[in-house]
């Protein structure tokens, strides 16, 4: 089958009735073969919306700041705006060159979309063919052998892949029809690399025998998709029975799961937090070290991008690291970022209670526990211990010492969005709101 622009327009236009129409195009651009087709397909679209050829430099070859320039050059010819980034790929991760890489990229993308953009990928027939037997021999479930998806959620926009369905040589017969130059990365002949040793060694001997074997296994990669959504959908019935905070799972909701079941959510959940899922064996001692283990002990398994903690009856998802709330600082704005896993401290102006305005024009700071401090919470007559009323609002140990205290010279006036202090509070006043925070209780 040959490749246009038309098949194009027709390929996104069978992905919109998935998501919401796009603001904005961003083009992964490598400038190699099937980003180039891409990207100059989607101009001849002239659809009416902007589109970006962005340009991640890894770093990793010597001809990486050259290919960026020809890059910049492609769409300046063609009219389109360019996005350069340049990133740092930590090749000690343990995960290899190629995922360091790929989490680099998707990483430096991430950060540059804007709500609504759609991020299109050149991934082709051949690629998701080369994806499904990887996977296979990882040894993964549905979700690994449903392969690369076609649109799904990505940060503030989507991340959409139309060319699953077009085949690499139609992309090259596209090229040639219409003169395009592009680069080669020689690294992409690199036996060394697994995705490389089936692209030159094993696809073309299952080709010779079965010539449309990339067809094949795109049949496959649907039906392991099928079997994937239904096992999301029975997980997400199972998060909704157990109170539907994916966050933190109780533990003897789970215990009365079946192993299997127990496993799915575990994946489901971690996937609705945008954490990394672990491995089987992660898996495996999550569910005896951890789910196991007795209710007063603090067990922890961790792996890159995500760890599961125990306290009491709850089960809690987390970043891998959970930063440390920023040493004592005045509050300059209206909000303040806390670090890596812990959120944003807000401070809305107007709301129908809160802080008491006239405290901010005297200045605030926001400071960390150091022990010894007290707070007189507005339906009490007394001061309270701090470290006491944690301990009975059962607030996890692991997040004690990282609630953002605000203070008002050497009085505390607000823990968190948890309490306000008696002698602070007023209405209407500043309500402090803690977003995107990790589990409490």
């Amino acid at each position: 089958m040959t490749f246009s622009a038309g098949q194009l327009r027709d390929q996104l236009a069978a992905l919109e009735w998935r998501a919401a129409p796009p603001t904005r195009y961003v083009v992964a651009f490598s400038g190699g073969l099937d980003s180039t087709v891409l990207a100059h397909a989607l101009v001849r679209i002239d659809a009416g919306i902007p589109i970006v050829a962005a340009y991640v430099d890894h770093g990793l070859h010597e001809e990486s700041v050259a290919w960026g320039t020809h890059c910049e050059a492609f769409a300046n010819a063609t009219g389109i705006d360019f996005l350069y980034r340049r990133v740092t790929v930590q090749l000690e991760s343990g995960k290899g060159p190629e995922a360091s890489a790929r989490e680099a990229r998707y990483t430096a993308l991430h950060s540059e979309l804007q709500h609504g953009d759609w991020l299109l990928s050149a991934h082709h027939r051949e690629d998701q063919a080369e994806t499904l037997l990887l996977n296979l021999i990882r040894g993964s479930g549905p979700a690994g052998l449903s392969g690369i998806g076609a649109i799904r959620r990505f940060g503030p926009g989507w991340l959409a892949r139309p060319l699953l369905d077009t085949d690499r040589a139609s992309l090259a017969e596209y090229a040639r029809a219409h003169d395009l130059e592009w680069v080669e990365d020689p690294s992409n002949t690199d036996r060394r690399f697994d995705r490389n040793f089936l692209r030159h060694e094993i696809l073309p001997r299952l080709k010779s025998r079965w010539p449309d074997i990339a067809s094949r296994l795109q049949r496959s990669a649907s039906h392991a998709g099928e079997a994937a959504s239904l096992l999301a959908d029975l997980a997400g019935i199972d998060l909704e029975n157990l109170g539907g905070r994916p966050e933190r799972l109780p533990v003897d909701g789970l215990l009365a799961l079946p192993r299997g079941r127990q496993k799915n959510l575990l994946r489901f959940a971690l996937r609705l937090c945008g954490l990394s899922t672990p491995t089987a064996l992660q898996l495996d001692r999550i569910l005896t070290e951890v789910l196991h283990a007795r209710a007063d002990a603090q067990p922890l398994v961790s792996w890159p991008g995500a760890s599961v903690r125990r306290y009491r009856n709850g089960l809690y998802l987390l970043p891998e690291v959970l930063a440390d709330t920023p040493d004592a600082a005045p509050i300059t704005g209206d909000q303040v970022a806390l670090g890596t896993g812990l959120g944003v401290l807000r401070f809305d102006r107007g709301a129908p209670s809160g802080l008491a305005p006239a405290l901010f024009e005297r200045g605030l700071r926001i400071a960390v526990r150091e022990g010894g401090e007290e707070i007189k919470l507005p339906d009490q007559s007394y001061t309270r211990k701090l470290k006491k009323l944690l301990q009975e609002e059962g607030i996890v140990p692991w997040m004690r010492d990282r609630l953002p205290l605000v203070y008002a010279g050497d009085r505390l006036v607000a823990v968190g969005d948890l309490w306000i202090s008696k002698d602070a509070a007023a209405e209407p006043g500043v309500a402090v709101r803690w977003t995107d925070r990790p589990a409490l209780h």
